[in-house]
C-alpha cells in the first residue's frame, strides 16, 4: 500500500479560536473570506493558481442558517469565480474527509493546486441548543434517546466500555485534559490559552470540575467555538515545476488512511467484542496511514495531533497508535511520554480540548499544526526536531475516521 503519487503542503492559516464571530458582529462569510485570504497569503498563493477548492463544514444549516458553503469561497472572493469546489460533511472529521477529496484530486492527475478550507460558527447559541444541533451526527432516533447531551453520554459509554474492557481510572483522564489545557497556554491561536484552570478544574470537584453526564465531566470535554483553518496542497507535479518560486517551508503527505463505520455506537462495540481494540476500524485506518507512509510503528513518529472531543477520545488514540498495549493508555500520559517533551508528543497544541473545536475546521486545524511541527514554524508549542507527525481526525463515535502522515 503506497502513495500513488506525492502530496505537498505549501502553507496555512488558523483564525484565532477564542474569539465570538457573532459577538463581533460578524457572519460565517465573513470567517470564510478571513481564512481563505490568510490560507492563500501564507502559502504565497495567488487566487488565479487555485485550481479547485474543498470546504469542510458540518453544522453550518443548523448554527447559521446556510448551505452550499463550498460556493461561500467565491461569493466573498470574486476572483475565486470559475473555480470548482464542493462542500464536505462528515461531522467533526468533515475537515479530514475535505483533505482526501483534494489529495484524490490531486494524485489523480485532474488538478494540481487545491485549497482546502474548514469553517464553523458554534458559538451563536444557548449550549443545550448547539447540543441538539451536534446529536445530529449520531444514528437519530435509533441512539441516546432521552440524552440531552447525546455526545457526553456516548463517549461516557465509551469510558465505560474501556472500564469493562481493561479497568479505567479517571485519573487517567483528569492528566489528559490538565496536559491539553497547559500546552494550549503555549498556543497564540488557542481558546483556552487565557482561561484560569487550578488543579480542581482536572479533579472530580464537583464545584470546579461539574459532572456533565455519567464519567464525563466540564473539563473532559473539547470547547465548541468559531474558527477557521485552511491549508494549500500541490502535486508532485506542479512542486516539480514550480520550485524556485516556492518561498515557504513545504511538507509532504506521506500516508495516509481514510475507514468509516456503523453510525452507532453499539454497533461498533459488538463488531469489536473478540478484538484487542475497542475500534478495530480506527486501528486499520492508522495502519493504513502507516503503510503508505513506509513506517512500520508509532515510534517513528515525533508527534501527534489528535482528535480529542473528549479526554476519552484520546486515550482511545494512544492505544490504537501503538503507544501503549489496548487498554493501558493511561501508563503512557503518567509517565510523561506524551507531554511535549516526552517520548512521542500527544496534542501539543492542546489540541481540541485547548485549542477549541470549530467542528468543520478541525481536521484542516490538524493538518496544519502537523505541517507547523514539521517545518519548525509552531513556535511555543514547537516539538524540538520535528520531521514526522501524524494526525487522528473522527467523526461521531468513530463512525469517520482520517488519519495523515506529514513529513519534512
Amino acid at each position: 500500500m503506497t502513495m500513488t503519487a506525492p502530496v505537498w503542503i505549501l502553507g496555512g492559516y488558523q483564525s484565532d479560536f477564542a474569539r465570538s464571530i457573532s459577538k463581533e458582529k460578524l457572519e460565517i462569510s465573513d470567517l470564510v473570506k478571513e481564512t481563505t485570504t490568510g490560507t492563500l497569503e501564507a502559502a504565497g498563493i495567488g487566487a488565479e493558481q487555485v485550481e479547485v477548492i474543498h470546504f469542510a463544514n458540518a453544522m453550518g444549516e443548523f448554527y447559521v442558517k446556510q448551505g452550499h458553503l463550498g460556493s461561500m469561497v467565491a461569493t466573498v472572493l470574486p476572483e475565486l469565480s470559475g473555480i470548482p469546489a464542493a462542500r464536505h460533511e462528515a461531522a467533526c472529521a468533515s475537515g479530514g474527509v475535505a483533505v482526501m477529496a483534494a489529495m484524490a484530486d490531486l494524485e489523480s492527475g485532474r488538478y494540481d493546486v487545491a485549497l482546502v478550507v474548514g469553517a464553523e460558527i458554534e458559538r451563536n447559541v444557548p449550549g443545550k441548543v448547539g447540543a441538539g444541533y451536534l446529536a445530529s451526527a449520531s444514528w437519530v432516533g435509533h441512539e441516546g434517546e432521552g440524552q440531552e447531551y447525546m455526545w457526553p453520554f456516548t463517549f461516557s459509554e465509551i469510558a465505560q466500555e474501556y472500564d469493562r474492557r481493561f479497568g479505567l481510572d479517571d485519573e487517567h483522564l483528569r492528566a489528559i485534559a490538565r496536559q491539553n489545557i497547559a500546552n494550549a497556554k503555549a498556543n497564540p491561536k488557542a481558546q483556552t490559552r487565557g482561561w484560569d484552570t487550578p488543579p480542581e478544574c482536572f479533579s472530580d470537584d464537583d464545584a470546579a470540575n461539574p459532572r456533565v453526564v455519567g464519567r464525563v465531566r466540564r473539563y473532559d470535554c473539547s470547547q465548541v467555538t468559531d474558527g477557521g483553518a485552511g491549508v494549500v496542497l500541490v502535486s508532485d507535479r506542479w512542486l516539480r515545476d514550480n520550485r524556485d518560486a516556492v518561498h515557504t517551508p513545504v511538507a509532504r503527505i506521506a500516508g495516509w488512511g481514510h475507514r468509516s463505520a456503523s453510525l452507532h455506537l453499539q454497533h461498533k462495540l459488538d463488531a469489536s467484542a473478540d478484538s484487542d481494540f475497542v475500534f478495530p476500524h480506527v486501528r486499520d485506518t492508522i495502519s493504513d496511514a502507516f503503510a503508505r507512509a513506509g513506517i512500520s510503528d508509532v515510534f517513528e513518529l515525533d508527534g501527534i495531533e489528535t482528535h480529542d472531543c473528549f479526554t476519552v477520545s484520546q486515550y482511545l488514540a494512544i492505544d490504537h497508535f501503538g503507544i501503549t498495549a489496548p487498554g493501558r493508555s493511561g501508563e503512557a500520559v503518567l509517565s510523561g511520554d506524551t507531554a511535549r517533551d516526552g517520548r512521542i508528543p500527544v496534542n501539543p497544541s492542546g489540541g481540541l480540548i485547548g485549542v477549541g473545536h470549530p467542528v468543520g475546521a478541525t481536521g484542516v486545524r490538524m493538518l496544519l499544526d502537523g505541517y507547523l511541527q514539521v517545518t519548525g514554524q509552531a513556535g511555543g508549542y514547537q516539538v524540538a526536531d520535528a520531521r514526522r507527525f501524524a494526525t487522528l481526525n473522527f467523526g461521531g463515535s468513530t463512525a469517520t475516521v482520517v488519519c495523515t502522515i506529514i513529513e519534512s
